[in-house]
């Protein structure tokens, strides 16, 4: 895990981690409105490519660029909000 510095170099700084943040990003690449904090991202129906999509969009937002073990280790919002939370 490294923290990325392309919110900084873009002069704005990553927004914090939350869960809710990350219940929306799942809601918005797997294109379902049923998510909770603690749905898994795979039981939703996401696979290893779609999950490429998340931890592009944690990059962008969170500035933290977590790895595909890292998503498969915390498979819902609420992990992985901490995961990048623990990261920072």
């Amino acid at each position: 895990m490294s923290v990325d510095t392309t919110a900084a170099a873009a002069g704005r700084s990553p927004a914090p981690a939350d869960t809710e943040g990350v219940v929306a990003m799942f809601r918005r690449v797997l294109e379902v409105d049923e998510v909770s904090a603690d749905s898994d991202f795979f039981l939703l129906g996401g696979d290893s490519l779609v999950a490429t999509r998340v931890l592009s969009a944690v990059a962008r937002t969170y500035g933290v660029e977590l790895t595909f073990a890292d998503f498969l280790d915390a498979p819902t919002p609420e992990r992985l909000a901490a995961k990048i939370a623990a990261a920072r």
